[in-house]
């Protein structure tokens, strides 16, 4: 990418969590950025503490034509943007699939997977035409590695980690760079979420050890967004300390 210039990063879901600790990381380090997300007043807030450097899109990225209205409506100044961070995302429930909500699952595929897709979409052209930029995806180890309950969310973390490397491959001879960030267990507003609310629930999985924070994961998307242009980071994946892995589970009841 130019040197001359003040890079753009558009950020989805910047309203909490990875977004918006990404959106100040980004701004300290003399980024302009574009902060979409549903809540207005967060927007408007996030928008005001970080000023000129910041453009705030209230934004639902469910819906294919608001994102594409929006994507093609950008202000000049913020209009060709180098880095698109795909961060909005959310579990629900932590129910057996035969128990789950229908209508839960529905809510992370259209927002985990189709948000995703409708975001890059409308960016990746104008990437590819001007032969540079940065598409970075936000996966989870629960794309990869499965526990109980996590079905359609690991599932469509798996998407997101595989639709990177393909997008990979059908960029190849452009500038443009993928990488999927795949972060562990993180103390945001996420638990608050799959729990719709009940903040002692979300409290558990944090309790007794030191989860990842938004900050950690702001500073790996700045990191890959900054190596040398000749290098992609495909996937980087990234547990907190005291986060492992289990053993296989096994049932003895027949």
């Amino acid at each position: 990418m130019p040197s001359d210039k003040t890079l753009t990063a558009l950020i989805t879901g910047a309203t909490a969590g990875f977004g918006e600790a990404t959106a100040r990381r980004f701004v300290k380090e003399g980024y302009r950025v574009i902060l979409a997300g549903r809540r207005a007043e967060r927007l408007a807030a996030l928008r005001k503490e970080l000023g000129d450097a910041a453009h705030s899109l209230v934004l639902d990225v469910r819906h294919e034509p608001a994102v594409a209205s929006a994507m093609g409506s950008l202000p000049r100044e913020f209009a060709a943007v180098d880095v698109l961070v795909n961060n909005a995302g959310l579990a629900l429930g932590l129910e057996p699939a035969q128990a789950a909500r229908l209508s839960d699952w529905e809510t992370m595929v259209d927002t985990n997977i189709k948000g995703l897709m409708y975001c890059t979409r409308a960016i990746l052209p104008g990437m590819v035409e001007r032969d540079r930029g940065h598409v970075i995806n936000l996966g989870s180890v629960a794309g990869t590695y499965p526990y109980p309950g996590g079905n359609v969310y690991g599932a469509t973390k798996a998407f997101v980690h595989q639709f990177s490397l393909n997008l990979r491959a059908d960029l190849i001879g452009t500038r443009v760079r993928v990488t999927s960030v795949e972060p562990g267990l993180a103390e945001t507003e996420f638990s608050l979420v799959r729990f719709k609310g009940d903040a002692d629930k979300a409290k558990q999985p944090y309790a007794g050890l030191q989860p990842l924070t938004g900050e950690d994961i702001a500073d790996i998307i700045h990191y890959v967004a900054t190596v040398p242009p000749h290098v992609n980071v495909n996937t980087i994946e990234v547990m907190a300390t005291m986060q492992a892995f289990s053993p296989f589970a096994f049932s003895r009841d027949g």
